[in-house]
């Protein structure tokens, strides 16, 4: 254990296990509820990713995959996600690991996942994590009240959200 709380590698592994639920929930149900839909960003590059070669060939470095009102085959184990997505009318199954994640991206109720790493956070080195991942949540600006001299600062996460 190192002098300091590692902050954002719990934060990281919390956000992942979160994606984890939400999709362990949808895969049992089988769809997604109401005008919930998902924008996930990935890394082609990262170990495990498994997509098709033309897939690659056309995203060489990462790849957004929108999971909507088509979707099947559905199965979430520990440390990722397999899917069958369309492409043009043209199934095909994918396969990514929760590490390769760079956004995750709810529209319909303004929420966002973004993480700085791709790192394995599994074990305790917690040396190659960055301190500060990024959460988007709609939040009321009206609500925050000015803390009293002296207590920590209440930041909206709204100041994060791009315009």
């Amino acid at each position: 254990m190192t002098d300091t709380i590692p902050y954002g590698q719990l934060m990281h592994r919390a956000m992942r296990g979160l994606m984890r639920e939400l999709l362990i929930d949808i895969s049992k149900a089988g769809h997604l509820p109401g005008e919930h839909h998902f924008f996930i960003t990935f890394d082609t590059n990262h170990p495990g990713v498994d997509i098709a070669d033309w897939l690659r060939e056309r995203y060489p470095e990462d790849m957004t995959v929108v999971m909507q009102h088509w979707f099947d085959n559905l199965v979430v184990s520990e440390d990722r996600f397999a899917v069958t997505l369309n492409f043009g009318d043209q199934p095909e199954p994918l396969v990514i690991p929760f590490d390769a994640i760079r956004t995750f991206v709810d529209p319909s109720v303004e929420f966002g996942l973004r993480f700085e790493t791709h790192e394995d956070d599994e074990d305790d080195d917690f040396d190659d994590v960055p301190e500060s991942p990024m959460i988007v949540i709609d939040e009321d600006e009206d609500d925050t009240e000015e803390p009293p001299k002296g207590e920590a600062e209440i930041v909206s996460l709204d100041s994060f959200r791009k315009q």
